[in-house]
């Protein structure tokens, strides 16, 4: 028999396992309830992608040509323009933006198009989504979890995520936590990247962008911001999405993706100027959102569950002081899906995922089953 020669390692072998594939038997257990699953396990949006992005998207549909990998200057000014009108962010130019093919996308490479690697470290929060991990891990970088910078040790980070409103937790961070992140990260050179994508669905409070004047002093250095369209404009399927801040940063990440031909095709690009630019969609599917959050908080907590954080995004963070897996379990038999913390981090164990994005129809189902 032929010598196979040494085996070489496989990239999917730096990266863990992906979580929802260990939800597959629970979810078989909620599908087999006789009115059917309510998945409140992942936050795909189910409602209609608004008017305004079908007319712009059939409207730019004839597009023979390869797009530019800057984007255009439409698409960029769109996303400044949204950026100092909604979130007060004033100091990003057109060379600050970067249209992208989906933020988990650009989250997931980010590390290695900037050149993160071995001997590299990427913080990111203790409770976190896992595309953090698995872009550090992708590069070969190590990770560090926690929500305490003074905790890192010795080490500098090459680059350190923060993400508010957050996920899983719905936790908001307050301007001066903020604050205090950019300042730690400039005394030490690390990149700060801020992952703002469900800043348009904060409940309880007014979110920040990192980018906001009294939060970065006015300048974008060291500094990257995220957002996505999937959730604000109920467009996930369109992969629309935009890095914004320091212009160094924003120009290695051009020069990397011009290379790989990692281009936002241009009808979505027209689609994004259409939607950054109205407001009334985005009010009217909080209105939706806000509604569904408020009937299944109520009825978490008549059925002895006890919701943490929370200010923002489109997750409740839930728990009955139990392992999360067994509360996992425990829903599935009434049919009703969530995700375990667990899949966050350690400190998740003893909590769950709820998330408010099924239609008002399976919202009022999980209402009335956990009313029992």
């Amino acid at each position: 028999m032929a010598d196979p020669g040494p085996r070489r390692d496989t990239v999917s072998g730096r990266l863990p396992d992906f979580p929802w594939d260990h939800l597959t038997a629970v979810a078989d257990t909620a599908r087999r309830h006789p009115d059917g699953i309510v998945d409140l396990s992942v936050g795909t949006p189910v409602d209609p992608s608004p008017q305004v992005a079908q007319r712009a998207l059939a409207d730019a549909s004839d597009a023979p040509g390869y797009p530019v990998t800057i984007g255009r200057p439409e698409t960029r000014q769109a996303a400044v323009d949204w950026m100092r009108r909604r979130l007060g962010v004033t100091g990003v130019g057109l060379d600050g933006v970067l249209p992208v093919i989906g933020s988990k996308e650009l989250i997931g490479s980010l590390p290695l198009h900037l050149g993160v690697g071995p001997g590299d470290l990427v913080v990111h929060p203790e409770l976190a989504y896992p595309t953090y991990e698995v872009g550090a891990r992708l590069a070969g970088a190590d990770v560090h979890a926690t929500d305490a910078l003074t905790a890192v040790g010795p080490r500098t980070p090459a680059l350190v995520f923060v993400n508010s409103p957050a996920n899983p937790t719905g936790r908001m961070l307050p301007a001066d936590h903020l604050r205090k992140m950019v300042d730690w990260c400039r005394e030490r050179g690390s990149l700060l990247v801020s992952d703002e994508c469900y800043v348009e669905f904060a409940w309880d409070d007014e979110p920040v962008s990192v980018l906001h004047p009294d939060i970065c002093g006015g300048s974008t250095e060291g500094l990257l911001a995220i957002h996505s369209l999937s959730k604000r404009s109920n467009l996930a399927g369109y992969r629309c999405a935009f890095a914004a801040g320091d212009p160094g940063v924003i120009g290695e990440l051009l020069a990397v993706r011009k290379n790989l031909g990692l281009q936002m095709p241009e009808p979505q690009q027209a689609v994004m100027v259409a939607v950054l630019a109205d407001d009334a969609h985005v009010a009217e599917q909080r209105e939706r959102y806000a509604a569904r959050r408020a009937l299944l908080r109520e009825a978490l907590e008549a059925a002895g569950f006890r919701v943490d954080h929370s200010e923002g995004s489109l997750y409740l963070w839930a728990t009955r002081g139990e392992d999360c897996w067994d509360t996992v379990a425990a829903l599935a038999a009434d049919g009703i899906l969530v995700a375990p913390g667990a899949f966050y981090g350690p400190r998740g164990a003893q909590h769950v995922r709820v998330a408010f994005t099924a239609t008002d129809e399976r919202v009022a189902a999980a209402v009335q089953r956990l009313a029992g």
